[in-house]
């Protein structure tokens, strides 16, 4: 089944959500600054994005500018610092069992239905 990691306050995330919806295919919506991932779902959720953790990241967020900008961080540290403040995560992700994608531009979800 298709899961999309969305934050409904997010114009991006909402524009993902409704390209799902029109799709007419099955999906789950996870929001995650509710129900955070574990660290190991997020280290899959890398994998299966085939990017760096640092990639996930919204490195314009407030709380990464104050907490991490400019400090080296381990790949363990940077999980760590979403897991503690999901905000920076890049949303919406979207996985369809072994693909996914991270919907900006939000037409890049249709390459993995």
């Amino acid at each position: 089944m298709i899961k999309i990691y969305h934050n409904n306050r997010c114009g991006k995330s909402r524009a993902g959500l409704k390209l799902l919806e029109d799709s007419g295919k099955e999906y789950r919506v996870i929001n995650y600054l509710e129900t955070v991932p574990t660290f190991e779902e997020l280290q899959k959720i890398i994998s299966i994005l085939k990017i760096n953790p640092i990639d996930l990241v919204r490195k314009n967020e407030l709380v990464w500018k104050e907490n991490f900008k400019n400090k080296t961080l381990s790949d363990d540290e940077i999980i760590d610092a979403m897991l503690k403040y999901p905000k920076i995560i890049e949303r919406p992700i979207v996985i369809n069992e072994n693909r996914g994608v991270v919907g900006r531009p939000t037409e890049k979800i249709l390459e993995i239905l």
